[in-house]
């Protein structure tokens, strides 16, 4: 996996990743990329979260959210899809004990469309 372009968008940043034989467009809000700042998270290990989740359970109006485990914190990724587009809303680095549900539960995959 690997980041190919970031381009500026009118809502955050558009990243084109390349993952195995693809490439994927992911939009980082501009909220979204504030929260990674706040929560010292990189773009690699929320990219990893919704590429290569651990879990993806399903939130409110029709988002997902993404968990990876990073030792005793999961970053936890809030995303949508606009017009097949995955779109991070926003993300954070809660304790794994609050929200993480053991893995292997998989409402949504990235990868799998398109």
């Amino acid at each position: 996996m690997n980041i190919i372009t970031r381009n500026k968008h009118p809502k955050g940043i558009l990243y084109e990743i390349n993952v195995e034989i693809k490439n994927v467009k992911i939009l980082f809000l501009f909220h979204a990329i504030e929260r990674m700042k706040k929560w010292k998270i990189t773009e690699e290990m929320i990219i990893e979260t919704l590429i290569f989740p651990e879990e993806v359970l399903i939130g409110h109006n029709n988002r997902f959210i993404a968990h990876k485990v990073y030792g005793e914190h999961i970053v936890r990724a809030v995303y949508e899809y606009e017009n097949g587009m995955p779109v991070l809303i926003t993300v954070y680095f809660p304790y794994k004990n609050k929200y993480f549900r053991g893995g292997n539960i998989y409402e949504d995959k990235i990868l799998s469309r398109g």
